[in-house]
């Protein structure tokens, strides 16, 4: 029998896992002797931040945060995401809190099983998911943007001109969002998704009254940390926040990965999360 990680290593595909720090990234095109390798040596180091381990990367850039010529922080860069949102969003709460599922979504999460999420399948992660691949923010006057490198190369755009929400806004996977300042914090106001992607792997439901709200910040120049407010009533007994944070990538920028060609083994991904969650799902 594999060892575990070797069973991982065979069972997750390209478009699962690639290292996020800069280094190593297994895609369609360098997965024969690189997979191998990362087996070897156990592939949930894949899943860690730079300052974590899980490969050779270059130190994180030091100094003051940029800013913009208004003053503001400059967030623009390819940024290297945490692993708080892979597996199970509940990792990403303060210690000591569960998320207050429904009934009905707990019973949800139990059922789902890895290969039928989108994500898996080449469709966009919705928010707050932005891991495990890289992405790159740009900032303009008007209207910021997050490009994404992994799945379908989708972007959001986050408005910056004032706009208020739309009444009725036409659900989308992620949403329709408008940003602003409140001091040196980036905030995103964001409605309007559809039901359609899960929050992690472990298959975390929402409904189209989800609303998040989040928060970034620069507090220097090679780091970026938010925390995204969820509230969903239709899944979820009360709001609750997550957090995150990323390192900055100076010495690479996005990779063209597509998600479709390299899809081939959609079937054979591992299932469920084997770590024990039940003490992070609270049991509304």
């Amino acid at each position: 029998m594999l060892a575990p990680a070797i069973a991982d290593c065979k069972v997750y595909t390209g478009s699962q896992f690639h290292h996020h720090g800069g280094g190593l990234r297994v895609k369609n095109n360098r997965i024969g002797s690189l997979l191998i390798g990362a087996c070897m040596f156990g592939l949930l180091g894949l899943a860690q931040t730079p300052e974590e381990g899980g490969g050779p990367t270059k130190p994180v850039p030091k100094g003051p945060a940029p800013r913009m010529a208004d003053g503001k922080p400059d967030f623009a860069g390819v940024w290297s995401p945490d692993r708080n949102f892979i597996y199970d969003i509940a990792d990403a709460l303060k210690p000591g809190e569960s998320l207050p599922l429904q009934p009905w979504a707990l019973e949800l999460t139990k059922k789902r099983l890895s290969n039928d999420d989108p994500e898996a399948n080449c469709l966009p992660t919705g928010v707050p998911r932005m891991a495990p691949y890289p992405w790159r923010i740009v900032q303009t006057p008007k209207v910021d943007f997050f490009l994404f490198e992994g799945n379908i190369h989708s972007y959001r755009q986050i408005f910056m001109d004032g706009r208020s929400h739309s009444k009725d806004p036409n659900p989308t996977w992620y949403g329709e969002s408008i940003g602003k300042w409140e001091g040196d914090t980036l905030v995103i106001d964001t409605i309007g998704f559809n039901d359609r992607f899960w929050f992690d792997f472990a298959g975390h439901p929402h409904t189209t009254q989800l609303h998040t709200v989040e928060r970034y910040r620069r507090p220097d120049l090679g780091h970026l940390e938010w925390e995204v407010t969820i509230d969903d009533r239709g899944a979820y007994t009360k709001p609750f926040t997550v957090y995150g944070h990323a390192t900055l990538q100076s010495d690479t920028d996005l990779m063209e990965y597509i998600c479709q060609e390299n899809n081939k083994d959609v079937g054979h991904i591992l299932g469920k999360d084997p770590r024990n969650r039940e003490s992070k799902q609270g049991k509304q």
